[in-house]
């Protein structure tokens, strides 16, 4: 435990610094402790395990460690962190990364996530209007955050990038426990609880062990509604865990059976009005994005003599609300009515990967494999008014109960692909890496019958009274939308020398296509409004990529650089029509994204450390037809939804507190500039500035710690937004709701305890 604060903001100050498989010796100097933990560094990002220095890939990567001197329990941390990736997260479960400024907007609705999120084997991220759990980051092996497309071996999804969260496996030959407690208070009177605790038991020496790991989160809100009435409303309570047994009967197989549950249920949204005061928000009732996700695995592993076949089986259930008031729609109507959406949605999802994986060591490594996915989404939309609303019309008597419309649908997609890599080493120091993934995907939608609708929103926005017209919602079978095609990856790598290596790379990414929900669908308020159209086709997009990874000067100073160039074509873009706001997807012409991303570690002295990483990006849309600016509301020259400039520095400084204990103080400071939120004209109505577009705030943001580890214990205080900015940093695109912010949350002050042997 001594060694952990040093390791944490030393080593893994920056992203070269990633976990330490080994032990390293306290006594060594501080220098060489640094050099040997740097060059035992190992990730899987290419399906096997490699030398961070040696992947042709632009990659950060965090510890345990790292994640517990820091604070990083969810995603806000590891977006700070990671150069070029922004986290737009609206409210608790509701998150969407940008990298390198592939977004249209920060929401992401009816669209596939750009970023892949993976934990373990399954993927989690979904399209942009569906809850993502919040996990839990503790007792992680390693989180790694790929950027750039990474089509080859992660398929559709990580257009720009995949995020990676890989769990500790057991440990069949020693006992071990762990906890770590985080109390804080945020504002001046929210009570902050966050609990973590592990332990391994050995059952079987050298070949049978269980470990299980679980949290609690108990985190009063700091937002107010004013529309409920309720103060510090976005209380979230959260609690979760996993257990793992692993199975090595013989020095050749593995079999290791993990189950998973995360139940996250935010008691409210965390984005705001900032017309009506700091941290203020209104809805009628309070907005919901819960969700409980359980998680079933099976991985079996066999070393046949020169590769490793690994095979991974995944089934997950994953339940959530999807609850917003939605009558901002009409909120510059004078007539102001009831209008709100109650989704449940219940996921099933099932993956298989099998691949086989060369021994390291020859001339040529590579991997072969196949991918199948297949998920089954059930949808009940249940659009409300309010009793007494319903009353006072005389609507109420041709309704079962508050809700004017209800229907259910369900969608299936499917995705199956070959892929493989190969490498040839035409020497020690230089070698070329080839990938391809050859796949096919299809999604259809399906409406059941047995739902109805009516006229509630006319005769409601132009006060008629009277009894409804109910019309039955008949069964439905939507037009399956399919692609298939390649993904490519081609790169160079040389080493000039042992300390450095340079590469160069070209790859390319995918989405899977869209169906809209309301295909062909016309607006009972505007006749003459868009009609939906059917969905958006698969969009491409092609990456180049260089850089550069070494370390100068006696191990004293880290870096690594990479420059790229995107081009993105056929975009798939998410809009909303005018009159009601349906929802919707197409396509539009192409956009280009090009800059600059580095990551510099220096050791000033053997006590003090600096780190610096940032980019420099432009993003924007290049190719646009009339048409497609009329039913997308972008213009050519657009800014695309991603900061010019974002950076982050940590200066930290460890020093001997006692004879049996380390002192360690940090001081990290992270600078986000300002980006739109969407495009900036309203769908169908060309140059007319969208109501509803605007920037994020440019923001800077200042924590600091300070910590002692002893030989079991670690003790720290902490500081989170030290001077309370409250900028603005999401933008939501859609009118729909009257709370359209999300800011920083305000200043918390808090103390971590953490405990292991």
């Amino acid at each position: 435990m001594k060694a952990l604060l040093f390791a944490s903001a030393s080593v893994g100050a920056l992203i070269m610094a990633a976990p330490v498989s080994a032990q390293t010796d306290s006594s060594q100097p501080a220098e060489e402790r640094v050099a040997q933990a740097r060059d035992i560094i190992t990730v899987t990002a290419t399906r096997r395990e490699e030398s961070l220095q040696d992947v042709p890939l632009s990659i950060t990567t965090f510890s345990q460690d790292e994640l517990d001197a820091r604070g990083i329990v969810g995603y806000e941390g590891l977006a700070f962190e990671t150069p070029g990736v922004v986290l737009n997260r609206a409210s608790a479960n509701f998150n969407n990364f940008t990298a390198r400024g592939i977004a249209t907007n920060g929401y992401n609705a009816n669209l596939q996530s750009a970023v892949a999120i993976y934990v373990d084997e399954l993927p989690i991220s979904s399209n942009g209007n569906s809850t993502i759990l919040d996990p839990s980051l503790y007792d992680v092996e390693r989180i790694e955050f790929l950027r750039g497309p990474q089509g080859t071996l992660f398929g559709s999804g990580s257009l720009a990038g995949a995020l990676r969260i890989i769990t500790h496996a057991p440990n069949p030959n020693a006992f071990e426990f762990s906890a770590l407690a985080d109390i804080g208070v945020t504002g001046s009177d929210s009570l902050r609880q966050r609990y973590n605790a592990m332990v391994n038991i050995p059952l079987v020496e050298d070949q049978l062990a269980l470990r299980i790991v679980g949290h609690v989160r108990d985190e009063e809100g700091y937002i107010d509604n004013i529309g409920t009435g309720i103060d510090n409303a976005n209380a979230l309570e959260s609690w979760g865990g996993r257990a793992t047994l692993l199975w090595q009967p013989t020095d050749r197989m593995s079999i290791q059976l993990r189950v998973s549950h995360e139940d996250s249920n935010p008691q409210d949204s965390s984005i705001v009005n900032p017309t009506l005061g700091r941290d203020k928000r209104i809805s009628d009732r309070p907005d919901r994005f819960a969700g409980v996700m359980t998680n079933y695995n099976a991985t079996v592993r066999y070393q046949f003599e020169g590769a490793e076949l690994v095979s991974s089986s995944t089934w997950s259930e994953y339940e959530a609300q999807f609850y917003v008031d939605l009558a901002g729609t009409f909120g510059e109507l004078t007539r102001p009515i009831p209008f709100a959406l109650d989704a449940d949605g219940w996921d099933e999802t099932f993956v298989q990967e099998i691949r086989l994986v060369s021994d390291a060591g020859g001339r040529f490594d590579w991997v072969i494999g196949g991918f199948y996915f297949h998920r089954q989404r059930d949808v009940d939309y249940n659009y409300r008014s309010s009793q007494p609303f319903l009353d006072a019309l005389g609507m109420s008597v041709s309704l079962p109960d508050e809700y004017y419309q209800r229907f259910q649908s369900y969608f299936i997609s499917e995705e199956q692909a070959l892929f493989g890599e190969l490498t040839y080493r035409f020497t020690e120091d230089f070698w070329v890496t080839g990938g391809l993934r050859y796949g096919s995907t299809e999604t259809q939608g399906f409406t059941r019958a047995g739902g109805y609708n009516s006229n509630y929103l006319t005769n409601a926005l132009f006060g008629i009274p009277g009894p409804l017209t109910i019309t039955p919602v008949p069964a439905a079978t939507g037009v399956p939308a399919t692609q298939e095609g390649p993904s490519y990856r081609f790169s160079a790598s040389w080493r000039p020398v042992p300390n450095i290596t340079t590469y160069a790379a070209v790859a390319t990414g995918f989405r899977t296509p869209i169906v809209n929900a309301r295909a062909g669908a016309v607006s009972a308020l505007d006749p003459n409004d868009i009609i939906i159209p059917d969905g958006a086709d698969s969009n491409d997009l092609v990456s180049y990529e260089a850089g550069i990874k070494g370390s100068w000067f006696n191990n004293r100073l880290f870096a690594n650089l990479a420059v790229y160039h995107i081009n993105w074509n056929d975009i798939q873009v998410q809009a909303n029509r005018v009159s009601d706001s349906v929802q919707f997807a197409t396509n539009i012409g192409g956009a280009r994204s090009q800059g600059i991303e580095f990551e510099l570690m220096a050791r000033a002295t053997d006590n003090l450390t600096i780190s610096l990483n940032g980019s420099l990006n432009e993003a924007k849309v290049t190719s646009l037809t009339p048409e497609e600016a009329a039913i997308s509301g972008a213009v050519e020259g657009a800014r695309l939804a991603g900061p010019r400039f974002q950076a982050s520095m940590l200066v930290n400084y460890n020093f001997d507190l006692m004879a049996n204990a380390e002192g360690n103080a940090s001081l990290a400071v992270y600078h986000v500039g300002s980006f739109p939120g969407s495009f900036p004209n309203v769908p169908g109505q060309p140059g007319v500035v969208s109501p509803t577009f605007g920037y994020t705030e440019a923001h800077t943001v200042a924590n600091a710690t300070i910590a002692a580890a002893f030989e079991r214990f670690t003790v720290g205080a902490y500081v989170e937004n030290i001077f309370d900015d409250d900028s603005i940093n999401y933008v939501h695109p859609e009118a729909f709701i009257s709370n359209r912010f999300g800011v920083v949350r305000p200043r918390t002050i808090g103390v971590r305890v953490g405990y292991s042997f």
